[in-house]
């Protein structure tokens, strides 16, 4: 081990993102042996609307457990700021009985995610499951149903494995409501193969960041991944303090592409479903001179000629299994984008790890 790997796992961050193929494995054992997932499974099966909730990191966490819950349910769903709640709440209104909320938040004491599951539950009568990291929270009191991740809990402000974790168990969640339990078992079989592979995946990442300096970021998906991709925005952001932002890839082409230059690092996250497509902004960006990197499942000829690099999964089964892993490369680039500058990703400026307001 060197002396730089040794100061790395002196931060609770690094050694959270190193984390997450074991966690998610228990994660999932939980998910399969506990009678907590029966109980849910049994309050919520007659819901046909989902309302996922959440504020910041678990917002974007919500956007895509609600694309995933569709797709694998074929249920309407969708993503709602936790902020939305409080001041639009007549924005919700539908058929209250048939619509369940599921509000997000890694300490469960998030000031707006408690106040919204209040709101849903009291003032619009929406059924309330809470999604939390931390045992006898406001949130799991706020609510008719709690989900609690004990193990995904973190000590570093910034998520990481929290929002990973979590994001698997409302696949699930959705998985053993369609009856799909092939999917579930991809997602158990993808968490004992990632275990392994994440430190190979830490040093390609380091070793890239090394050697580039960028002004700015950007990240791209679509469909399911566009809610990775703002989540990633968010950790170079918030590790870094790096002018970082995130769009749909094939949006990026209708005008944001003017910021592209050399010192812009451009992370596509390219799905199955729209690679062929996706590919094609790839190239575009890598001809106007930005530095490219592709996350992807299997990388063709075109990808790897567009790319400065590669982050390669090849994992078999439903494209949905990828979300998780998908954002870690990410998580690794805002952590050295922070080292690179000098800063502490434990202690990423302005920010607290919970937000609470008076």
């Amino acid at each position: 081990m060197t002396k730089i790997e040794k100061q790395y796992m002196q931060t609770f961050t690094w050694n959270e993102i190193l984390s997450q193929g074991h966690t998610w494995q228990v994660v999932l054992d939980e998910m399969r042996n506990g009678n907590t997932v029966e109980n849910i499974l049994h309050a919520t099966r007659n819901k046909r609307e989902w309302l996922f909730v959440g504020c910041g990191t678990s917002f974007y966490l919500a956007e895509a457990a609600a694309i995933s819950r569709t797709l694998l349910t074929g249920q309407a769903a969708r993503a709602v700021a936790g902020s939305e709640i409080l001041l639009y709440p007549k924005l919700q209104k539908g058929k209250e009985e048939e619509t369940q909320a599921v509000v997000v938040s890694r300490s469960g004491r998030t000031s707006e995610a408690v106040r919204a599951a209040s709101v849903l539950r009291n003032d619009l009568r929406i059924s309330t499951l809470g999604i939390t990291c931390a045992e006898n929270s406001e949130l799991e009191k706020a609510c008719d149903l709690a989900l609690v991740l004990r193990e995904a809990d973190e000590q570093s402000t910034v998520m990481t494995r929290s929002f990973t974790s979590m994001l698997l168990a409302l696949q699930v969640l959705g998985a053993r409501q369609a009856g799909n339990q092939p999917f579930v078992e991809s997602l158990s079989a993808l968490a004992e193969q990632f275990g392994p592979r994440i430190a190979g995946l830490a040093k390609q990442m380091e070793a890239f960041k090394t050697q580039q300096t960028f002004a700015d970021y950007v990240f791209l998906g679509q469909g399911p991944f566009h809610g990775i991709a703002r989540e990633a925005a968010l950790k170079v952001m918030e590790m870094s303090c790096s002018y970082s932002q995130s769009f749909h890839a094939l949006e990026f082409r209708h005008g944001p592409k003017a910021i592209v230059s050399p010192a812009t690092c451009l992370t596509f996250l390219l799905s199955d479903t729209g690679q062929k497509a996706e590919a094609e902004v790839l190239s575009e960006m890598k001809e106007l001179g930005g530095i490219t990197v592709a996350v992807c499942n299997r990388a063709n000829s075109e990808i790897r000629d567009a790319s400065d690099l590669v982050i390669e999964f090849e994992f078999p089964g439903n494209e949905l299994a990828l979300l998780a892993p998908y954002i870690v490369p990410c998580q690794f680039l805002g952590f050295f984008a922070a080292l690179r500058k000098g800063m502490n990703p434990d202690q990423p400026k302005n920010l607290s790890r919970v937000v609470i307001l008076d």
